[in-house]
């Protein structure tokens, strides 16, 4: 999870909530809170290394970042405390917990796609932060109050939203999306997680800090990694491991299940 998340900016979530879900059999809201804090932990970690390269661009992190705090705060406070723990859909009772995951795939979904198709050929290559019109700037603050209930609810990084916006929306290069991407999931994880301790939820800080400290490890080999591939390769790669993973849930919640 921790090479991942070094090495694409996002992902580590992916990894992290199924991980926890379906191999350590803890309960889905419990993992989205001990999800937060592990993605959290380590996507500080690679953000220092981009900050002191400056490929982080602040001023993203100030349009996307604000809405999608105030969101996750709300989410997750108000919306996830109220839902009940059977909804029926179209007739058909769904717990929770597999609301919760189909939430995240669908989404999962949605992001490899904008991630594995090909760019036009006249988007630059360079960042043009100046240059881009005030409705881009709109449209990625709506994404951020968008991003910002999707990580309160299912208490993901948010990097496998937060990218596709980034690189489309803003024109910025693959490498400083993913500096950018690593600074806006730590700041939004850090927040997530203090809601809920703020709600009295019970941690199991043993267990918590081993699976966060091999994380850890992780992201700093794969930030290394990271500097010897091309930002252009990385775009289709995230993508696709974003697709697998969401078939993956969607196969577990649906027919495994």
């Amino acid at each position: 999870m921790g090479i991942l998340l070094g090495l694409l900016g996002g992902g580590g979530s992916v990894l992290t909530l199924p991980i926890l879900v379906y191999l350590l059999h803890i309960p889905t809201g419990m993992a989205t809170t001990y999800s937060m804090f592990v993605v959290g932990v380590s996507a500080c970690a690679g953000a220092v290394n981009y900050i002191i390269k400056k490929e982080v661009s602040w001023r993203a992190v100030l349009v996307f970042g604000i809405p999608s705090v105030l969101s996750i705060y709300f989410a997750r406070k108000i919306v996830f405390p109220a839902l009940p723990s059977i909804i029926k859909i179209l007739g058909w009772p769904v717990s929770k917990d597999t609301l919760l995951m189909m939430i995240f795939a669908a989404f999962m979904l949605l992001a490899s796609w904008s991630m594995i198709r090909k760019r036009k050929s006249g988007m630059p290559s360079e960042p043009g932060e100046a240059k881009v019109q005030d409705a881009r700037y709109i449209l990625l603050l709506l994404e951020g109050i968008a991003v910002g209930m999707i990580v309160g609810l299912i208490g993901a990084g948010g990097g496998f939203l937060i990218i596709p916006a980034l690189v489309i929306l803003m024109q910025l290069p693959m490498k400083k999306a993913v500096g950018t991407s690593l600074t806006l999931i730590f700041i939004n994880s850090l927040l997530g997680f203090l809601s809920d301790l703020q709600n009295a939820v019970v941690i199991d800080w043993k267990m918590l800090l081993i699976f966060t400290g091999f994380a850890f490890a992780g992201i700093v080999g794969g930030t290394l990694l990271s500097r010897k591939i091309e930002g252009e390769r990385l775009r289709p790669l995230f993508g696709w491991f974003i697709l697998a993973m969401g078939l993956l849930i969607i196969t577990e919640e649906l027919i495994l299940k």
